[in-house]
């Protein structure tokens, strides 16, 4: 599903405030200078490949979610066992199931 009027830029600057990070912040753990980061949020400028995937980690979610292919962020389950993921996973498909039935 693809998102309706919000771009990248916007998209950004969303992520970044709901994480509290201000834009040199938001800069200084991807590496990145302020104007960079500005010009990303004002659709000004657009970011490589490799600076995509910087941001996905920072803010956690996938590229697909930064670029507005999808609408689904993705989960980080580092840390976790696999016997905790597969619980994660069962959970997830109980909601779906029980989304699609009502």
């Amino acid at each position: 599903m693809i998102m309706e009027n919000i771009n990248m830029g916007e998209r950004l600057r969303q992520l970044r405030k709901s994480k509290k990070l201000t834009q040199k912040q938001a800069a200084d753990r991807i590496g990145i200078a302020i104007s960079t980061l500005s010009g990303y949020e004002m659709e000004e400028k657009h970011p490589s490949y490799f600076i995509l995937m910087k941001l996905a980690r920072l803010y956690n979610v996938s590229v697909d979610y930064l670029i507005g292919m999808t609408e689904n962020r993705t989960l980080d389950v580092s840390g976790l066992t696999e016997k905790e993921i597969n619980s994660l996973a069962e959970i997830i498909e109980v909601l779906k199931e029980s989304k699609n039935s009502s």
